[in-house]
């Protein structure tokens, strides 16, 4: 074998670390068809797709659901070496579809919607799709069933989060308790990528309401656009340091555990 050639195959591992390092976006709706055919599926087969909706959040903005997933994805990409899917903005909303701004977008248009946008993923040679859901409720049932038949039929492998609930314990590590819908956990979060969308003049108590325990009311629209997890917690606070502290753990918790499924899937050569 000539030096010139050993020598090359010895630094190609080198070679292609650098390269994916260098690549010019993480977004798939910035990036080039010709450049991303260079890193998916070689040396990209992971893609982070957010999802959320249009709702009131108390007295951060209206696209929280869509604002805090796509912070997300852009915060935990690269080491997860991801690339990340146009976020889906508006879903299916609930009982909050009432109020000014809101979107509902019908179970019947949605579900058909979401599959076609997870197998067009699959088509680009994504082998793990991630979906970092920023929307509950039914939306989040949806999500879970499509990606589990998409899934299943072409042989990816897919995952879904709902950040909030996934990081419940964060919530009462860093403010030593529960939080709501736009409530201390969610606002917080906003803030902490972009402090000019909370608007605390606008903010007093009477904008929240806990949560019905299970069977002992429900309105529609839900009667306040903050809903408290537990009565007499969840407030926000504005604090900006627990804000970045706060997005901070959510992010690394987020991270983690995706780097793990990953592992975990290929150790079991699925």
């Amino acid at each position: 074998m000539k030096k010139p050639l050993l020598a090359f195959i010895l630094l190609f591992p080198f070679f292609q670390i650098n390269a994916q390092e260098k690549i010019s976006t993480r977004q798939m709706n910035l990036i080039n068809w010709m450049e991303f055919a260079e890193y998916v599926p070689g040396q990209i087969n992971t893609v982070l797709l957010p999802t959320g909706t249009l709702e009131p959040h108390g007295v951060v903005n209206n696209g929280a659901d869509n604002t805090a997933p796509e912070a997300m994805a852009q915060d935990i990409a690269e080491e997860l070496n991801a690339l990340i899917a146009p976020t889906l903005n508006y879903g299916i909303t609930g009982s909050m579809a009432a109020f000014p701004g809101a979107f509902q977008i019908s179970e019947a248009a949605y579900r058909p919607f979401i599959r076609d946008i997870l197998l067009g993923l699959a088509k680009n040679g994504f082998r793990n799709i991630i979906i970092l859901n920023g929307h509950g409720g039914e939306q989040t049932k949806v999500l879970q069933e499509v990606a589990g038949e998409v899934a299943n039929e072409v042989g990816v492998r897919t995952l879904v989060l709902n950040w909030w609930s996934f990081a419940a314990d964060v919530t009462l590590e860093v403010f030593n308790e529960d939080g709501g819908h736009a409530g201390l956990n969610e606002t917080a979060y906003i803030q902490a990528i972009d402090p000019t969308l909370v608007h605390k003049e606008r903010y007093h108590a009477d904008l929240a309401t806990p949560y019905p325990a299970t069977g002992t009311w429900s309105a529609v629209p839900f009667p306040s656009s903050i809903g408290l997890y537990k009565e007499g917690q969840g407030y926000p606070n504005f604090d900006q340091a627990q804000a970045d502290e706060y997005f901070e753990k959510v992010n690394a918790k987020i991270s983690a555990f995706i780097q793990e499924v990953v592992r975990k899937w290929d150790l079991a050569g699925l």
